[in-house]
């Protein structure tokens, strides 16, 4: 069948490639003149199921409490203006803040990313793909004793899992990587996970989508998506500024746009932005910039050594659909980056980023079928979108090709918050 998707982010690409490899027709609607411009352009890097423990939590809320007011918050609310849609939210979020709904959200969650993790791997076999890879772990460093204590606890759960989560002195992080050796000394410890990964997710993107339209998927590129056009039960096309789009059957995987597209069809999708910062530095002949990704837990700060560049990235600033660079936050980015890694590359090249990367209030993704028979969601990912854009594109393209997933859907579709 002809399958229309909607956006070619990393997420509607691999999207797009599994629904090729199913045999379908497969055409990609995407407003920018390219694959993987907008929240996959530069994020974090990191491929990390094993740290997939979603937002809400018991833990959470007396650290937004403390956060509250302050600029450089981790996670920044800008509860200023009137927004039902983040009220609304925000108050799904704070009812998943229990142990129960944080149990049977991480449960799902690592079921796509650790599913998603495998579909990667195998792509990467099947096409040979360079995205600036490397599989030498994820190592998460902790300051604060308590903190390390908690994560030590976190690790022997998420054991039970499957995940490798080991547990690192200080010593040992910095044996693991010698370019935290300027910190040693304000280590706690570490918990390294050597299954996880990192690259470039816009290298990947616009490398899958140069490896789909050699499988005859057709990208439309610079066509904004107007609306979606309401007939009966199905949809029957797309409103774009370049003329209608048809197909058979259409999947939604716009990111923080899908929410908007969505409104005019009844379909109120818990979705709001959360705009993410990264810069990116020149490493040059600097040798104290990191090899293993590293995850900062006191300042929720993650870096990747993408080939001679190093990705900094992190915060999330609740402030609409605004993807505006606030030069304070960007700030502190290069503030904390450099504090990390005093001699990690020419920080006075550093090309600074925002993006908006769609949340939902549990933290996971909206998978599947929808009110409309012909209808298909696949956004929603987070900060998870690279980790989980394989896994979800391959159960859409089961989904849609009538055949069994290989990974249970209970819990991922949109019927959990109806």
């Amino acid at each position: 069948m002809k399958v229309v998707v909607i956006g070619a982010g990393v997420v509607g690409t691999a999207c797009a490639w599994y629904l090729a490899k199913e045999g379908h027709e497969v055409v990609v609607v995407e407003r920018r003149e390219g694959a993987g411009l907008e929240t996959s352009f530069a994020n974090g890097g990191q491929v990390s199921p094993c740290h997939a423990e979603p937002w809400a939590n018991p833990s959470v809320i007396p650290k937004v409490i403390k956060w509250l007011g302050r600029e450089d918050a981790p996670l920044l609310f800008r509860w200023g203006r009137w927004d039902p849609a983040l009220w609304a939210w925000g108050l799904r979020f704070l009812a998943n803040c229990t142990s129960e709904r944080a149990i049977t959200n991480t449960e799902r969650t690592l079921r796509v990313a650790l599913y998603s993790k495998l579909c990667l791997q195998q792509l990467r076999a099947e096409t040979g793909i360079e995205y600036d890879q490397r599989s030498q772990g994820i190592l998460h460093v902790y300051r604060d004793g308590r903190e390390f204590d908690h994560a030590c606890a976190a690790a022997e759960v998420m054991r039970r899992h499957g995940l490798a989560r080991q547990p690192k002195s200080a010593a040992e992080s910095v044996a693991i990587e010698p370019a935290l050796g300027a910190v040693a000394h304000q280590l706690a410890g570490g918990i390294f996970t050597p299954d996880d990964e990192s690259g470039d997710a816009h290298k990947f993107t616009r490398e899958l989508a140069r490896l789909a339209m050699a499988k005859g998927v057709e990208f439309r590129w610079n066509v904004p998506v107007l609306g979606l056009a309401r007939d009966g039960n199905r949809v029957g096309g797309l409103a774009t500024e370049a003329g209608a789009v048809t197909g058979d059957a259409y999947v939604l995987a716009a990111g923080c746009d899908s929410t908007l597209l969505a409104r005019p069809l009844g379909l109120r999708l818990p979705i709001v932005p959360a705009k993410g910062y990264s810069v990116t530095v020149p490493v040059a002949n600097h040798a104290g910039a990191p090899c293993v990704s590293i995850t900062d837990d006191e300042h929720k700060m993650v870096y990747s050594r993408l080939g001679n560049r190093l990705r900094a990235a992190g915060t999330a600033e609740m402030a609409g659909y605004d993807p505006s660079l606030n030069e304070k936050r960007v700030a502190m980015i290069l503030g904390h980056a450099r504090a990390l890694f005093p001699d990690g590359g020419d920080f006075e090249r550093a090309e600074p980023w925002a993006g908006l990367r769609p949340v939902t209030p549990d933290s996971i993704p909206l998978l599947g079928v929808t009110p409309f028979s012909n209808l298909w969601l696949n956004t929603g990912h987070g900060t998870l979108g690279w980790t989980m854009a394989c896994g979800s594109g391959r159960l859409i393209a089961a989904m849609i090709s009538g055949k069994p997933t290989e990974v249970s859907l209970d819990g991922l579709s949109m019927q959990r918050f109806t």
